[in-house]
């Protein structure tokens, strides 16, 4: 069986591993894929490809058994209807139906008709009205950019002078996104971010291990927002109770709200979570994609053949499978270039990672950020590398994933020394 992967980063890199478990998989092309990927020839094969038309003639020809979409953006260009015109099997949302991840102000209008919890928020064209809107509101406020942005567009400013600065900067041309189009003011949430996850067929979806993102730059969820730093599962805030009121009130409603509108939704569905400490429960967003680095974590958990559950979601049978899962806890902590999240320096050389991408069966290294040149392998974006570690506990997970860490160097190399703080006692958090 032939598979083709779309994507280059960590994500794409775990997908791959995974799909490689299974014994009917003959080949897997990742396009354009990384440098772990290159690594695992001539099962994976890298294909310097990103135009959809070229996409879809490679499947035709090769007789692609199923395509599996890693990032946001081709979902957006319509890469699903694309490849579905062609009757090419393709695990992913619609252009209409990823609309959930695109458009931030569709998000919202959709979870208002469908009364899925989320913050009351309002969306701006004009600058000034933007302005004004904070000074009414004041701060703690959310601001956020309406389009794509790598998980980079929102800004959670704690005043109002960082507020303004964020409309600001929204409206520039600068940000992420889409600025200087449209942007959101959204009503700030306290409580335990989390990430719930599940597959989607359009009618029937199947949950996968809860996780928990670290999307701060900096140790005690501090600094910038970023695309994600870190990442553990299962997440102990994502209690038996508050996963069933997940699906109940939040994944359900959204399945089967688009599903009546027209635009049934197929491939993976993240739902970012804010869980309030008075038992609330509110949608920060939707992704409509595998989370990354949320996915290196998961994946490294799953012990059902991903591919069987692929093969189900795209032809309508969730409903008749199960997945299984290591009952071992997984913890990913991301190494990123210098300059992340803004400029990342590019070009160092990576030095002291396993060449296979593995150390036994309890530390996985998944590339993201990654190319050959050479004889080397240099960093080629702002997040490089996704290193996993697998124990009986959170703490042992973590504390193998951080021994994988200090064995790797490259020039300018940063991450959080503290991911997997929040599912730890207080007096186990150092790791």
């Amino acid at each position: 069986m032939k598979l083709l992967i779309i994507g280059s980063g960590g994500r794409e890199h775990a997908l791959a591993w995974r799909l490689a478990q299974a014994a009917d998989v003959g080949k897997i092309y990742i396009a354009p894929g990384n440098a772990g990927t290159a690594h695992h020839a001539p099962l994976m094969e890298n294909l310097p490809l990103t135009d959809l038309t070229a996409l879809a003639d490679f499947a035709e020809r090769e007789k692609i058994h199923l395509t599996v979409v890693g990032p946001e953006a081709p979902l957006a260009a319509g890469i699903v209807d694309f490849f579905r015109a062609r009757g090419l099997k393709i695990f992913g949302p619609t252009r209409a139906a990823a609309q959930l991840e695109s458009s931030k102000d569709f998000a919202k209008r959709f979870m208002a008709r469908h009364q899925i919890p989320t913050a009351a928020s309002e969306t701006f064209t004009d600058a000034d009205a933007a302005h004004a809107c904070l000074e009414r509101k004041g701060a703690p406020i959310v601001i956020k950019a309406d389009g794509l942005a790598a998980g980079k567009g929102v800004v959670v400013a704690t005043t109002l002078a960082e507020a303004h600065r964020a409309i600001d900067h929204m409206f520039s041309g600068t940000a992420p996104g889409t600025p200087g189009a449209r942007v959101l003011i959204e009503d700030f949430m306290a409580g335990e971010e989390a990430s719930f996850i599940v597959m989607a067929d359009g009618q029937n979806v199947l949950a996968l291990a809860t996780s928990q993102d670290h999307k701060r730059l900096l140790n005690g969820d501090q600094g910038p927002n970023t695309g994600g730093m870190g990442a553990y599962s299962p997440a102990p805030v994502i209690t038996p109770d508050i996963h069933a009121r997940a699906l109940r009130e939040i994944i359900l409603p959204t399945i089967r709200g688009m599903a009546a509108e027209g635009t049934p939704f197929t491939g993976f569905l993240y739902a970012g979570l804010m869980i309030g400490r008075d038992g609330s429960l509110n949608t920060l967003e939707f992704n409509c994609r595998l989370g990354d680095p949320e996915t290196q974590a998961i994946l490294s958990r799953l012990r059902t053949p991903l591919g069987t559950l692929i093969q189900a979601g795209i032809e309508g049978r969730l409903d008749q499978v199960e997945a299984e899962w290591d009952r071992r806890s997984a913890l990913c902590v991301v190494l990123a270039s210098a300059g992340y999240p803004g400029k990342p320096d590019l070009g160092d050389v990576i030095t002291g990672y396993p060449a296979d991408g593995n150390a036994g069966d309890d530390l996985f290294v998944y590339h993201a950020g990654t190319k050959r040149q050479g004889d080397d392998i240099v960093t080629s974006g702002g997040r490089v590398l996704g290193v996993t570690g697998l124990g009986d506990s959170l703490k042992m997970a973590q504390m193998r994933a951080y021994e994988g860490v200090r064995s790797i160097h490259f020039n300018g190399m940063q991450y959080r020394s503290d991911i997997g703080h929040l599912g730890l006692p207080a007096n186990q958090r150092n790791p």
